[in-house]
């Protein structure tokens, strides 16, 4: 337990630390479109669903709360996507909003599924020759 919650830790810091860095290279105002945030949820749901498909079934359980719940819990955000919605609607910018909901929804659910589906592929065999 003690291994998981360091494992948590140390990920989350990481996480954070990455987050930061994408929302000051792409950063927004509160009537702006949220790029950054959209690209963070979309690329954490991606290698989320890459990790659960390759690694979850053998991976020891510090590992798993390391990278799940540590580091892209600390990446991605359910927060940071509601408030970005809020901001826009309370702004009058209605239809930057709608698009920004339903581009989080409809690429956020395909990142996962491509992240799953990229997962589950065997390994690339680089000493194959034809």
């Amino acid at each position: 337990m003690k291994r998981d919650l360091a494992a948590v830790a140390v990920g989350g810091l990481v996480g954070t630390g990455l987050r930061l860095a994408i929302d000051a290279a792409i950063p927004h105002g509160d009537t702006d479109f949220p790029l950054s945030t959209l690209i963070v949820n979309c690329v954490g749901a991606l290698v989320l669903g890459a990790l659960v498909a390759r690694v979850w079934a053998t991976a020891p359980s510090w590992l798993k709360a390391g990278l799940g719940a540590g580091l892209l819990g600390s990446f991605t955000t359910f927060s940071a996507f509601a408030v970005s919605l809020v901001s826009l609607s309370a702004s009058g910018e209605w239809m930057p909003a709608l698009g920004y909901l339903g581009l989080t929804v409809v690429l956020g659910l395909g990142s996962a599924w491509l992240g799953l589906a990229l997962g589950k592929r065997p390994p690339v065999n680089p000493d194959y020759q034809e």
